[in-house]
């Protein structure tokens, strides 16, 4: 009886390996990636972007026309908390033909981006995007590793450039950037959301750094 119950559990291990095996001796092809393709289309890009980087008071003249819409593609949190007034939104992670063309139904609309690294003054909700070089600080700048140091310069990470550049690809090619990084306080422009105050004379509500108290172990001065 105990040989039976051996020889049981042991079919039933190789019967339940079966299927692993056979999966990992499946050949999937390749995945819907192309490095070359994506190279390709920033080629082509760079130039067309770069007669289409405009000031804030340009931007702001080309929201007013009823055929463009401004395009915030945030996070839906940093963008039900605060965007410029009037941005439509779809998050960058979502894009794609279907999202884009039911957003954007006329691809000869002119869409305005703009994106966290636009807006200075908010690091809550308009966090830089930037990749820092690793601390060197405690190399000798006087030898090659401090010479390397010198060189090295943080990488901007702006969603902008993604955004510009998949829309273009999606056949969206009126496109126009903001290219100024603008004080989240500045009169001319206006924000909506929920961190932001229903009178518009009042700006958006940013965090307030704490006042250091003095600490309280401190011995009071003497008066002459």
């Amino acid at each position: 009886m105990q040989n039976i119950s051996k020889l049981f559990f042991l079919s039933t291990i190789l019967l339940l390996s079966k299927p692993a095996q056979s999966e990992s001796m499946v050949a999937y092809p390749s995945a819907k990636v192309s490095f070359s393709d994506f190279k390709s289309l920033v080629a082509t890009v760079e130039s067309h972007r770069t007669e289409r980087l405009v000031s804030l008071d340009t931007f702001l003249e080309m929201s007013q026309d009823p055929d463009t819409i401004i395009l915030d593609t945030r996070s839906e949190n940093r963008f039900d908390r605060i965007h410029v007034k009037g941005a439509q939104h779809l998050n960058f992670s979502d894009f794609n033909q279907q999202s884009l063309a039911e957003l954007i139904p006329n691809p000869n609309t002119r869409v305005l981006i703009y994106c966290n690294n636009n807006f200075d003054g908010n690091q809550v909700d308009f966090t830089t995007k930037i990749a820092l070089p690793p601390s060197l600080d405690s190399l000798d700048s006087s030898g090659p590793a401090g010479q390397f140091k010198e060189q090295e310069r943080p990488i901007m990470m702006a969603l902008n450039i993604p955004t510009y550049i998949n829309l273009y690809g999606y056949g969206y090619q009126n496109v126009y950037e903001l290219d100024e990084l603008v004080d989240v306080n500045d009169s001319r422009i206006t924000f909506e959301g929920s961190v932001v105050s229903s009178e518009p004379s009042i700006r958006p509500i940013l965090p307030i750094e704490p006042i250091p108290q003095p600490s309280s172990s401190k011995k009071k001065r003497r008066r002459n």
